[in-house]
């Protein structure tokens, strides 16, 4: 049953989500070059990113009146950054982008992605909604550095390691266990705005500590406060797209760049999905047969983000699983991404304050909200081994491989595989049967590419 509370409260993600994508959007976009050696500037970048995040979250807020805000995806950018731009020029990759939303939409138009949602049997939803608390979490210890990746992983067996040199050093990790430990014990008390509380205290622990002892390791920004707090927008990047540029790219060929728009799709397709059906279950907003509400003006302005994203150079963007925060803390309504919207816009002229929150400060929010979202896991079947395998694969696969997309795709093929084995395949959903298939073709995208002659 759908809670009729409602909540006013300025969700935590507003403060989490524009300081991790205003700043690392930036940073993947500007670090990469096009084919022609070019660079995006990175204060065009941030204005950018801004502007897209501010206008579709507040467009999803009243269209869609869900708690789900919008920003650039941190895996598309990659793939624009490091897979497609080095093919061509921006104003081409971008277009691509452009394009990639526009055919998501048609797709929600025809009541095609809208299908393929509901076809997902309820088990797997929830399996999609307890990995994506284990990939946000997994992305808070990470960020924060209390887990990082072994630098000479080729002579052992381990991937990953505690801290930096597999043990626990220096203020910053300091800065993260308290704050976790905090966060924590603030939910454990049920306290209103518990995460809120936490990185707004341990930001202040932060920007003492490094007054008092200045120190050079906190990351990606240090927490002191700014010399210049207000900065005038740079809207050079808009508008810079070319919508079928690609195909008359110099050495790609049409199949790359059908390929490329591919890949674009089912990865932006299934991490949308992924992230309304989770952020909805957590939210208890599912409907009695276990739906989204309001799921077809959902998808739309999602698929609509995608158009301005590239239309801004600012890579796609997209729902974001950080909304899980400000799930927590209450939000039910789109009520709470008017608020988002309004800080995304006020980010655009206050860009220099965003240096002042560190990861080791926003990073304990993602890992409450990873707890948070694990409870759904009590919800599935797990002596139903034709429900439970896929499920488990789910949850699984996301944190393990670093995304969404990647644990959805495992836990849809291992479904049909069960179900086909066990004689049942009549009840499987055909457009599950026609997604599984996709999946396979994203996941050997490499082979096929050989086979093709286009890598």
């Amino acid at each position: 049953m759908r809670p009729t509370r409602t909540s006013t409260r300025t969700p935590p993600q507003d403060l989490t989500k524009p300081y991790y994508i205003l700043v690392l959007n930036p940073i993947i976009l500007g670090s990469a070059r096009d084919k022609y050696g070019e660079q995006l500037d990175a204060v065009q970048l941030t204005t950018a990113t801004a502007l897209v995040a501010a206008v579709m979250t507040v467009i999803m807020g009243i269209g869609g009146n869900l708690p789900l805000a919008l920003a650039a995806g941190l895996g598309l950018n990659a793939v624009v950054a490091f897979q497609i731009a080095p093919l061509m020029s921006w104003d081409d990759a971008m277009g691509l982008i452009v394009l990639e939303g526009l055919l998501i939409c048609v797709l929600v138009v025809t009541g095609l992605r809208e299908a393929v949602m509901h076809a997902i049997p309820q088990a797997l939803k929830q399996a999609i909604s307890v990995g994506i608390g284990l990939f946000i979490a997994f992305i808070g210890f990470v960020d924060a550095g209390f887990v990082s990746r072994i630098p000479d992983a080729a002579n052992t067996t381990v991937p990953v390691q505690l801290g930096g040199s597999g043990t626990l050093t220096g203020w910053p990790i300091l800065v993260f266990c308290l704050g976790v430990l905090l966060t924590i014990g603030l939910l454990a008390h049920k306290v209103k705005g518990a995460i809120l509380i936490s990185i707004v205290t341990m930001t202040v622990v932060a920007i003492v500590i490094n007054s008092i002892a200045d120190i050079k390791t906190w990351g990606l920004t240090t927490p002191e406060l700014p010399d210049q707090v207000v900065d005038t927008p740079d809207f050079g990047l808009i508008g810079d797209f070319s919508l079928f540029g690609a195909f008359s790219e110099p050495g790609v060929g049409v199949i790359t760049v059908v390929l490329l728009v591919f890949t674009l799709i089912l990865s932006d397709f299934f991490d949308t999905m992924g992230t309304v059906v989770g952020i909805s279950t957590e939210a208890g907003l599912l409907d009695k047969d276990g739906k989204v509400p309001n799921l077809g003006r959902v998808l739309l302005i999602d698929g609509a983000a995608a158009v301005a994203g590239g239309a801004a150079s600012s890579s796609s963007a997209t729902s974001y699983i950080e909304s899980a925060a400000g799930v927590g803390e209450g939000s039910r309504t789109g009520f709470s991404n008017l608020v988002t919207g309004g800080l995304f816009a006020l980010a655009l002229f206050f860009t220099p304050l965003l240096t002042i929150v560190p990861l080791q400060a926003a990073a304990p929010a993602l890992v409450a909200v990873g707890f948070l979202m694990m409870t759904q896991v009590k919800q599935i079947d797990w002596d139903r081994y034709e429900i439970a395998i896929p499920a488990f694969l789910t949850i699984a696969v996301m944190p393990f491989t670093y995304s969404i997309t990647n644990g959805i795709g495992a836990g849809f093929v291992a479904y049909v595989l069960i179900k086909t084995v066990l004689g049942k395949a009549k009840e499987v959903h055909w457009l599950l049967w026609g997604t599984s298939v996709l999946f396979l073709v994203y996941f050997a995208i490499d082979p096929i590419e050989q086979i093709l002659g286009v890598k």
